[in-house]
């Protein structure tokens, strides 16, 4: 199945996380909201105070270089110098683009990605100036000059097989195209699922710091791709590009391989009890990884309603109506959730949506 994108716009596209949009909707609902609509991990890490300089200093080009020597190791990726750092993965897909294709798209490129997924990766395709088609059929992509995989999906969980993607970065590669794999979300799966290992020629990667470590807020993303064009990447943005801040927190987080180990089963073990709550709810659930579960129900937007009243706030898909994505509660979320989702009238929906 195959569709043919809309015509360019710069219009913002509806995500997750948008309490204020929230409250507009529901101004009765019960204060704090418990923020399930993102796919953030609610137990962030827990870094110590930061010093002083972080904040009154221009960030110093060792700290860049120790950030990237840590991710480098922790992706897998061969080398620091095959690592390029920005402030999130949106600005660095448009800046891959850039450095594969010479600064310039020629008339008529082709884009696909492997939908549904992450929209943001559909618009800057489209401003970028590809003929963007968006498919479910992994083949479709053999005949583009970009194709775009989010590895494993959002928001399904959907993963291609390794062998699969590396067939298809050879092939871009052979025809002087690029495959891109976003493995925002790879952390919580096994490190061999991962194609960090894998750049070079036709193939880059990205991976987001703050969706697993739980701080989206330091704006943090990483290319992985050949050192010639981390330097066109890197040219591009200039000096500085990270905080101070984001420097000090990731470095340390990226280190701390205990807390990583120790995470990923408390992700665990929070998905399952998720996944028991969703089913008793009687929803069916569809995929999804340790940082998000994905249901299907044709009273979506009921159900969407009902949460919201009670101040939860979940992931509506303005295309799929019939879908919700569920990220985890924090601590004092779970209590909340599971009194929401018992209640006669949300059980009511749910049963009758099946």
């Amino acid at each position: 199945m195959q569709r043919q994108a809309e015509p360019v716009t710069e219009q913002s596209i509806d995500h997750g996380g948008n309490l204020a949009k929230a409250d507009a909707r529901f101004p009765r609902a019960p204060k704090p909201w418990i923020d399930l609509s993102t796919g953030i991990n609610p137990h962030a890490y827990p870094h110590s105070d930061i010093a002083s300089t972080a904040f009154c200093r221009l960030p110093d080009p060792s700290a860049l270089q120790s950030l990237k020597r840590e991710a480098a190791a922790v992706y897998g990726a061969p080398r620091a110098e095959n690592v390029a750092a920005a402030p999130g993965t949106q600005i660095l897909l448009p800046l891959l683009v850039e450095a594969a294709f010479g600064g310039k798209v020629h008339p008529g490129a082709k884009a696909a990605i492997l939908s549904p997924t992450y929209a943001e990766h559909a618009r800057m395709a489209r401003l970028a100036g590809f003929d963007l088609t968006e498919t479910a059929n992994f083949e479709d992509l053999f005949a583009a000059d970009l194709a775009v995989v989010v590895n494993p999906n959002n928001p399904d969980g959907r993963l291609i097989a390794r062998a699969e993607l590396l067939r298809l970065g050879a092939h871009m590669a052979a025809k002087g195209g690029l495959l891109v794999v976003d493995e925002a979300f790879m952390d919580v799966m096994p490190r061999g699922d991962s194609l960090a290992g894998d750049i070079g020629p036709g193939l880059a990667v990205l991976r987001s710091f703050g969706k697993f470590y739980g701080l989206a807020g330091l704006r943090l993303g990483f290319a992985l791709t050949s050192s010639a064009d981390v330097c066109r990447i890197e040219a591009r943005l200039g000096p500085w590009a990270v905080s101070g801040p984001a420097l000090e927190i990731a470095t340390r987080a990226l280190a701390d391989l205990t807390w990583q180990e120790t995470m990923k089963h408390a992700l665990q073990a929070d998905a399952a009890r998720l996944d028991d709550m969703l089913t008793q709810a009687g929803l069916d659930l569809v995929g999804g990884t340790t940082l998000f579960r994905l249901v299907r129900n044709s009273n979506a937007s009921g159900l969407f309603q009902q949460l919201g009243h009670a101040g939860i706030l979940v992931r509506p898909f303005a295309e799929r109506a019939n879908e919700l994505r569920f990220g985890l509660p924090s601590h004092e979320g779970w209590e909340r959730l599971q009194k929401s989702m018992a209640s006669k009238p949300f059980r009511r929906l749910a049963e009758a949506g099946r």
